[in-house]
C-alpha cells in the first residue's frame, strides 16, 4: 500500500516526500501545480534515486480522485494541498475558502467511500492568533485568528476532529507547523515562489541575488530585544522528518492527537537577516516600515509533546537553515521557473 501525498510538489510536500521515500514508504502524490511545479518531483527522483509517481488532478475533482483511489490501495494520506499565502487570502478570500475547505471535503468524502481512514493534515500555528501564552503548547487554546488563511486551517481542523468523533475508524494527526524555512540539503529542491515572496527567508534569499532591490521590514518596535517581530523558524527537511514520525504514530491508531513542530527556540528578523548576511557574506538592504495589521510581536513552539511522542526533534540551527536557503537561491536564482521556461 502506499501514501497519498497531496500537494506532494510544493515546499514542505516535496521534502517530505524526500523523506518518506529514503524511510522506505511507497508514496503517489497528487497536484494540480497551480503553485507548484512538476520540476520539483523530477529533482526529488535524483535525490532518492526512485520513482515518484504522480497524478495531475485537484482534489476538489471528485471523479479525477475517484479514478485515483480505484487504482491505488492507500493507507493514509499526508494532505498538503491548499492555497497558503497569508497577504494573498485577504485580498482573494472566496479561492482560498473554495480552494481549501472545498479541496478537504471532498478529498474526506473520497478517502472514506474507499475507507482510507488516516489522515495526517498539514496545519499552523497561525490557529493560535495572538497565543494566550508562549511558548505556545498544544493546550494554548486558538485566537482570533484575523485572516481567511488561518482561518481555513483552523475549519478544517475542525472538520477532521469532527469526522474523527463521529466515526472512531478514523486516525487524524493535525500539525502544526511554526516557520518552515531552508531547502534540502542538495541545493536541487527549495521555496519557489510566485511573485514577491510572502515569507522572510525567501524574500532576504532574493535580495541577496539582486532579484529584489531591499528587504522592507515590517516594525522595529516590538516588545523584543531589538524591536522586531519572533518567529519560531524550523528547517524544512526536519520538519518533513516529522511527518515520517508522524506517519509511525498514525499507525498505532492513536485517534486524534494535535502536535506542534517547531524549534522551541524565537529569532527575531533581524538575527535572521544578520545570519543570513554571515552565511552567504552577502549585505542585505533594509527598509522599516509600518507594522502590518494582525503581526504579534513574539511567536515560538514548546515542541515537547511531538518530542515525547512521537520521538521527533529539531536537529538543525538558524546558520543552516540560511547556508541550505543560500545554497538553493545561489543555483536557482529563480526558483524552479528557469527550468520551465
Amino acid at each position: 500500500m502506499s501514501i497519498l501525498i497531496t500537494g506532494g510538489a510544493g515546499y514542505i510536500g516535496s521534502h517530505t516526500v524526500v523523506e518518506l521515500q529514503n524511510a522506505g514508504y511507497s508514496v503517489v502524490v497528487v497536484d494540480n501545480f497551480s503553485n507548484s511545479f512538476p520540476e520539483a518531483l523530477r529533482r526529488v527522483e535524483k535525490i532518492t534515486g526512485k520513482r515518484v509517481p504522480f497524478y495531475k488532478a485537484d482534489i476538489r475533482d471528485r471523479s479525477a480522485m475517484e479514478e485515483i483511489f480505484r487504482k491505488e490501495k492507500f493507507e493514509c494520506c499526508i494532505h498538503f494541498a491548499g492555497f497558503k499565502a497569508v497577504g494573498q487570502s485577504v485580498t482573494a478570500p472566496w479561492e482560498y475558502y473554495d480552494n481549501n475547505i472545498n479541496g478537504t471535503l471532498a478529498l474526506i468524502d473520497v478517502m472514506r467511500k474507499y475507507r482510507t481512514k488516516n489522515m495526517i493534515f498539514s496545519s499552523s500555528a497561525t490557529v493560535y492568533g495572538k497565543p494566550a501564552f508562549v511558548p505556545i503548547t498544544e493546550d494554548c487554546p486558538k485566537g482570533k485568528i484575523v485572516n481567511p488563511y488561518g482561518r481555513t486551517k483552523s475549519m478544517q481542523e475542525e472538520i477532521l476532529a469532527d469526522i474523527q468523533k463521529a466515526d472512531p475508524e478514523w486516525n487524524v494527526i493535525l500539525l502544526r507547523y511554526f516557520n518552515p524555512i531552508g531547502a534540502h540539503i542538495s541545493g536541487l529542491i527549495g521555496e519557489s515562489p510566485v511573485g514577491i515572496p510572502g515569507n522572510l527567508v525567501p524574500y532576504i534569499a532574493q535580495v541577496a541575488v539582486r532579484r529584489l532591490e531591499k528587504l522592507l521590514i515590517y516594525g522595529n518596535d516590538y516588545h523584543t530585544r531589538d524591536g522586531t517581530g519572533i518567529r519560531d523558524y524550523i528547517h524544512v527537511s526536519d520538519l518533513a522528518v516529522g511527518h515520517v514520525k508522524a506517519l509511525e504514530a498514525v499507525r498505532q491508531n492513536p485517534g486524534l492527537e494535535i502536535y506542534n513542530l517547531g524549534t522551541g527556540k524565537g529569532y527575531s528578523v533581524l538575527e535572521v537577516v544578520r545570519c543570513f548576511e554571515q552565511v552567504s557574506g552577502v549585505p542585505i538592504p533594509c527598509q522599516v516600515v509600518s507594522r502590518r495589521p494582525g503581526d504579534i510581536a513574539v511567536c515560538y513552539a514548546d515542541a515537547g509533546k511531538a518530542e515525547r511522542e512521537l520521538k521527533w526533534k529539531t536537529t538543525r540551527s538558524l546558520a543552516d537553515m540560511c547556508l541550505d536557503s543560500w545554497r538553493w537561491q545561489l543555483g536557482n536564482p529563480n526558483g524552479y521557473h528557469d527550468a520551465c521556461s
